[in-house]
């Protein structure tokens, strides 16, 4: 059974609230591939960027069991086994097969998973049944119109639908994927993306929706400005106090995010080691399709 959203603030680092959590986590970068086109991501494969779609190298779900047990050896801090890329973990079925591993070998960590939920109302039941204790997705808008302006277009169910008619799915997949989620029993935490001039004034609809869906804990992060959205201004920190205070009149805040890479390692916000684990992989030819 999964555990608490009580006990998901005092063991995981992105639910801790109010202060600065000291628990740790290692990100397992098994999920190569997307199926949506965000206008403001960028995925790379590289050792040297900071931020969320990038990763050193991409692993199997086999060779995650011995990266976990690598990283146990570094940080004993660790509490948290979470998938968050590169890709999307809902776009192959690695994230749920290196689930089911950890469950075997390390029943112990909390397992975390973070999606951007097209595919979510299918894969309901077996994340459900995989045990996952907290389901991250990301909700860029619950207006078509809006979401089309950060989201190119989609893959689903084998045809490339774009503008409102790709939103339109992908907002209905959301908001129907978090319902059947959290009626299972599993935490889910919301992230959106503030891009000034385009969803900044649509926070407050997107946490009222989003909690009346069923998510617990929301979480807001500034615009990196790259890609399509490469000439748009990161916000400051005050609109994304202001958009905050707006979202927690509907739901909790999570205030810490660091942006982490795909393969974290470690405290947010403190030594990171995943490079000690995952960079000698990226010599090794062959070992997995980074998609």
């Amino acid at each position: 059974m999964a555990i608490s959203y009580q006990q998901l603030t005092n063991k995981h680092p992105c639910f801790a609230l109010d202060k600065k959590g000291q628990t740790g986590r290692i990100h397992l970068p098994v999920s190569p591939t997307c199926n949506i086109e965000c206008k403001f991501c960028d995925r790379r494969i590289n050792d040297y960027e900071n931020r969320p779609g990038v990763a050193s190298t991409v692993i199997k779900p086999s060779e995650a069991l011995d990266a976990v047990r690598e990283a146990l050896k570094l940080c004993e801090n660790i509490t948290v086994a979470g998938i968050a890329g590169p890709g999307d973990t809902l776009a192959t079925g690695y994230a749920l097969e290196t689930f089911r591993l950890i469950k075997t070998d390390f029943p112990d960590l909390i397992k975390c998973m973070s999606t951007n939920g097209l595919l979510l109302p299918e894969k309901a039941d077996e994340i459900i049944e995989t045990g996952i204790d907290s389901l991250t997705v990301t909700v860029n808008a619950v207006e078509p119109e809006i979401s089309a302006q950060l989201n190119g277009g989609i893959l689903y169910q084998g045809v490339h639908y774009t503008g409102t008619e790709a939103a339109e799915i992908l907002i209905e997949n959301q908001l129907e994927g978090i319902k059947r989620v959290s009626r299972g029993g599993v935490t889910l935490k919301v992230n959106t993306v503030l891009v000034p001039g385009i969803n900044s004034g649509h926070i407050e609809e997107i946490a009222r929706t989003v909690s009346k869906a069923g998510a617990s804990i929301y979480n807001i992060i500034p615009l990196i400005p790259q890609h399509e959205l490469a000439a748009c201004h990161a916000p400051s920190c005050v609109q994304v106090d202001e958009a905050r205070q707006k979202a927690e009149k509907y739901i909790d805040v999570f205030r810490h995010c660091q942006r982490c890479r795909a393969d974290a390692i470690g405290i947010p916000g403190e030594k990171d080691y995943g490079e000690q684990i995952y960079l000698k992989r990226i010599s090794h030819e062959n070992t997995f399709s980074h998609g």
